[in-house]
C-alpha cells in the first residue's frame, strides 16, 4: 500500500510538471522580477494554462495594418490649453462609468472588438451624454468585413463599420442588458475563482439581425453609429491631445510572453518571444518613478493585471502601441 502510494505522488508530480507552462510558471515570473524593471510580474493565469490559449486572446489580425483608415487633421488645442503631466479620464469625465468599466472577452480573439465598443461607448456619453454600451457581440458576430472573428480582426475596420452600418447596445455576458448581450461566458483564464474553466478554440457566435427576446426595441431601430474613423498620429502629443479632447482610443500593440504576467509598474519588454497583436483601450498617460507611460484598459476581466488595467511605456512606441492609434466619433441623430 505505502509503494502504491509513493508510485502515486511520483505519477501526480510528473503529470503536474507536464502540464504546467513555463510561460506563467514561477520560474518565469521570477526571471522577470529579478531583471529589475520598471514592472512587478506577478500570478495572472494558471500554471496549467497554455500557450495555445494565450495566443488564443491576441486577436488583432498580423495584416490589420492595411485597413487602418486615414489619419485625421492635427488637433490644435484651444487658448490656453496645454497637455498635463498625467491625464486620467475616468476622473475628467466622472458622469461616464463605462470609463472605468473592463470587460472579459473569454476564450475568443475578439480583443478588437472590444477595443473598439469600449471606447465608442466612452465617447457616446462624452459627446452626446448617451448612456449606452455599445455590443460587442453584435460587432463581433456581423461584421465580416472586421476579419475573423475569434481567430482575429482588423480594428480600424471596426470603427469603420460603425459608421456604415451601426451597432446596436448590449451589456456584458449574463447580463441581459441592451440588444444584444455577450454571448460568450467570461472563464477562470487566471487564477482559481468561481469561472468556468477555459478551453481552446473558442468559436464566434452566429451574426443575429434581432434583439434577445426580453429586449423590446426593434435592432435597426437600438443602433448608433459613428460619424467618421481616422487613425490618430503616431505622435505622443497628438495621441494625447485626442484623448484629453475627444476620450479613449483602441490601439493594437504586439504581446510578448512576459506580459501575461504583468501586475503592476510600467510595462517594458523583458524577456520572451512574441504571442501575438493584440487590442486595447487607451485610456490616459502619467509618470510613474520617472518613467511616462500610457494608462491602459484590457478586455481580460477584473483580476488580470492591475485590476484589469495596465501601464506601458510612453515615448518609444513601445511593441507597437503608438503605431496603430484608432478612433471615430459619435453621429448626433
Amino acid at each position: 500500500m505505502k509503494t502504491f502510494a509513493i508510485v502515486a505522488a511520483i505519477f501526480w508530480a510528473s503529470t503536474t510538471a507536464q502540464v504546467q507552462n513555463h510561460l506563467v510558471s514561477d520560474e518565469f515570473i521570477d526571471e522577470i522580477n529579478n531583471a529589475g524593471s520598471t514592472w512587478t510580474a506577478g500570478r495572472n493565469f494558471a500554471p496549467d494554462t497554455s500557450t495555445n490559449y494565450l495566443k488564443q486572446l491576441m486577436g488583432v489580425h498580423p495584416m490589420h495594418k492595411n485597413f487602418l483608415p486615414e489619419a485625421r487633421p492635427k488637433i490644435t488645442l484651444l487658448g490656453d490649453a496645454s497637455i498635463p503631466e498625467e491625464f486620467d479620464p475616468r476622473t475628467h469625465w466622472p458622469q461616464c462609468p463605462t470609463i472605468k468599466e473592463i470587460r472579459d472577452q473569454g476564450g475568443c480573439g475578439s480583443c478588437w472588438a472590444f477595443g473598439a465598443v469600449t471606447a465608442m461607448s466612452d465617447r457616446l456619453c462624452i459627446h452626446l451624454n448617451k448612456h449606452i454600451h455599445v455590443s460587442s457581440e453584435d460587432l463581433l458576430s456581423c461584421c465580416y468585413s472586421c476579419g475573423f472573428g475569434c481567430n482575429g480582426g482588423f480594428p480600424g475596420n471596426a470603427w469603420r463599420y460603425w459608421k456604415s452600418s451601426g451597432l446596436v447596445s448590449g451589456g456584458v455576458y449574463g447580463s441581459h442588458e441592451g440588444c444584444q448581450s455577450y454571448k460568450i461566458e467570461p472563464c477562470e483564464h487566471h487564477v482559481n475563482g468561481t469561472r468556468m474553466p477555459c478551453q481552446e478554440g473558442g468559436k464566434t457566435p452566429r451574426c443575429e439581425r434581432k434583439c434577445d427576446d426580453d429586449y423590446k426595441v426593434p435592432y435597426s431601430s437600438d443602433k448608433t453609429y459613428g460619424k467618421n474613423e481616422y487613425s490618430v498620429p503616431s505622435d505622443v502629443a497628438e495621441i494625447q491631445k485626442e484623448l484629453m479632447t475627444n476620450g479613449p482610443v483602441e490601439a493594437a500593440f504586439t504581446v510578448y510572453s512576459d506580459f501575461p504576467n504583468y501586475k503592476s509598474g510600467v510595462y517594458q519588454h523583458v524577456t520572451g518571444t512574441p504571442l501575438g497583436g493584440h487590442a486595447i483601450r487607451i485610456l490616459g498617460w502619467g509618470v510613474e518613478k520617472g518613467t511616462p507611460y500610457w494608462l491602459v484598459a484590457n478586455s481580460w476581466n477584473y483580476d488580470w493585471g492591475d485590476h484589469g488595467t495596465f501601464k506601458i511605456l510612453r515615448g518609444q512606441d513601445h511593441c507597437g502601441i503608438e503605431s496603430s492609434v484608432v478612433a471615430g466619433m459619435p453621429r448626433d441623430d
